[in-house]
């Protein structure tokens, strides 16, 4: 997936002419196609570990919550960005943990059913807490429509997957058969996603694109250091630590760029920074599972 996502993004830079097919307003529906993928492949294990285990999934969704949006914040300060790629920055920031991340946690042998409750919950707890925490950051200097960004993260991510959970519930043999797929389905959508946003902002991103890019690597990475850095200070086995880092450093990128070009279509830079995080984690990511598989820290 880390490979295809940033060859779209390089053909979107060097020939975004060919992509101008592609509009922004794509970018909710291709979203929807990878939750509904998501509710598919959830089943009853997967949510009975938030009841199992409430104290690891709390423990985990409130550093979701504080740390990465905390970090956001602080990085455009930092960097005196700009007020469109400052919005962007902070709403990868706002975001739940990304769907990949439960994959990254399997392939650095950590604990995987506790990505999947993080996971969950924190997309379930997304549609109230992420429009709250944008307005909180960047509230004060561009008007932020709590209500709308409520209803479009239930549009978009809550919706598909309980549509997804309802298939599978209804046509169990469909939804095995589809699971074959999904991941080839959802990389798709995802650096179609990257396509859209890159190829509409290409220009932009060579004259000044590097900043950004430096950004968006700083706060995923510090993000993982955060994260394991937690774990570390509570004393947590390996296994969790690596859960947690791996679920606060990795961002539900492509729901930040939909959000971007919903509500905030005035400032189409802003969804920059959340197809620059789906390009960069996916990588970042794969690196950081060599690293955990090999080396119990």
């Amino acid at each position: 997936m880390g490979v295809l996502v940033l060859l779209a993004a390089v053909l979107a830079l060097l020939w975004p002419a060919a992509f101008s097919v592609l509009r922004p307003s794509m970018i909710s529906y291709l979203l929807g196609v990878v939750m509904f993928g998501m509710g598919l492949t959830l089943n009853a294990r997967d949510l009975k570990i938030v009841f199992a285990r409430p104290k690891d999934i709390l423990l985990g969704c409130v550093a979701q919550f504080t740390m990465m949006p905390l970090l956001a914040w602080g990085l455009t300060k930092f960097f005196a960005l700009d007020e469109a790629l400052a919005l962007g920055v902070i709403l990868v920031g706002c975001c739940p943990g990304g769907t990949s991340s439960n994959v990254i946690t399997y392939l650095s042998k950590g604990d995987l059913p506790l990505s999947v409750g993080m996971t969950a919950v924190s997309t379930l707890l997304a549609p109230i807490i992420t429009p709250l925490l944008v307005l909180l950051l960047a509230g004060k200097s561009i008007e932020v429509n709590v209500a709308g960004m409520f209803l479009s993260i239930l549009w978009v991510v809550i919706l598909p997957i309980a549509l997804g959970l309802l298939v599978k519930k209804i046509w169990p043999g469909i939804s095995a058969w589809a699971a074959d797929y999904l991941p080839a389905l959802s990389s798709l959508a995802i650096a179609t996603i990257v396509l859209t946003v890159v190829s509409a902002n290409a220009a932009n991103l060579l004259a000044g694109g590097m900043l950004i890019l430096l950004v968006v690597m700083l706060h995923n990475i510090c993000g993982y250091a955060l994260g394991y850095g937690l774990g570390a200070l509570l004393k947590l086995p390996a296994a969790k630590g690596k859960a947690l880092s791996i679920e606060v450093g990795m961002q539900n990128s492509g729901l930040a760029s939909s959000l971007a070009a919903t509500h905030f279509a005035a400032f189409p830079m802003a969804a920059i920074p959340g197809a620059i995080f789906s390009v960069w984690h996916n990588i970042s990511g794969a690196l950081l599972a060599r690293i955990f598989s090999r080396k119990d820290l």
